[in-house]
């Protein structure tokens, strides 16, 4: 009984310890550090806090298995060490059938909850908006990248080509310079993302996923942004010599400001489909371009 009493009264100052601990982080903090929340804890995405979620728990239970693993390396190595007077080695242990259905069992359970919470929340993560407020289309191109705001009808559909990223006056990079897609807060986006030569990943930073690109098949990235602000975007997929100048910045900002964008595009004449004039597989076969003698 009175084991079990120490035990008990060593658990509330612990318990509250780590209560004082966790009240006193900060949103980053509890989030594991990563980025996309600011000091007030609002996520940039309806899809951070899950990802931060899965990430911060699973490094809690990680840490939990590191901490008994060592301690019991560490114990094992202090009580069946080799005594003062000893030859020869310890007493061997050997076919601890409680034990090695332990290790066995517990590892197993391990994979299984990490694969199940892993597929789950990648479940929702990929699952694409039928019907969303703002369809856009991200092309990436060695070194730079393309946005297109796609409407129903393709006369009203307006873009930006970008270029790779520009050092200014004092080496840094050139912000105003780089391609910047804009979206509009508190609205479902749905981005389809496109290569026109090799792979490459759409990564914005802040917003904790990313996507890979490839030249032939689309992949599509929905969400809804929940922060007004300035983030950056980069491609995080090694494609070429430039790639580390594969930079662009997102813009959130409110409907309003997102309309009033789309029409100065569509005022400075940037209109139409870009993606036919600059694919590069209008010429594979059959796609009906015409023959040169040399292939006949």
């Amino acid at each position: 009984m009175r084991s079990k009493r120490r035990i008990r009264w060593a658990i509330i100052p612990l318990g509250i310890a780590t209560a004082a601990t966790l009240a006193a982080c900060t949103p980053t903090e509890l989030n594991g550090f990563l980025p996309g929340f600011v000091e007030d804890g609002t996520p940039t995405t309806d899809r951070t806090e899950m990802v931060s979620g899965l990430w911060v728990n699973s490094w809690i239970v990680l840490l939990a298995v590191g901490l008994i693993t060592w301690g019991l390396m560490g114990w094992a190595a202090i009580v069946y060490r080799r005594r003062r007077g000893q030859t020869g080695l310890p007493v061997q242990m050997r076919y601890n059938m409680p034990i090695e259905i332990f290790y066995t069992v517990v590892p197993l359970i391990l994979v299984i909850g990490f694969f199940a919470f892993t597929a789950r929340d990648q479940s929702i993560l990929e699952t694409q908006y039928d019907d969303p407020d703002v369809s856009i289309t991200a092309i990436g191109k060695q070194w730079a990248w393309d946005f297109q705001y796609n409407a129903g009808d393709e006369d009203d559909t307006v873009w930006t080509m970008g270029i790779q990223a520009q050092p200014a006056a004092n080496g840094d990079i050139d912000q105003a310079e780089l391609p910047t897609l804009v979206l509009p807060v508190d609205k479902t986006v749905k981005i389809q993302l496109q290569s026109r030569d090799v792979i490459h990943s759409f990564w914005i930073i802040d917003f904790l996923y990313k996507k890979d690109m490839y030249i032939g098949k689309d992949n599509y990235w929905s969400f809804t942004p929940t922060r007004e602000g300035t983030y950056a975007g980069k491609c995080a997929e090694l494609c070429g010599e430039y790639h580390s100048m594969m930079l662009f910045n997102v813009e959130v900002v409110s409907e309003a400001e997102y309309d009033q964008y789309v029409e100065s595009l569509r005022a400075a004449g940037q209109t139409g489909d870009i993606n036919d004039a600059y694919d590069r597989l209008q010429n594979l076969p059959g796609t009906g371009a015409a023959e040169s003698e040399g292939d006949r």
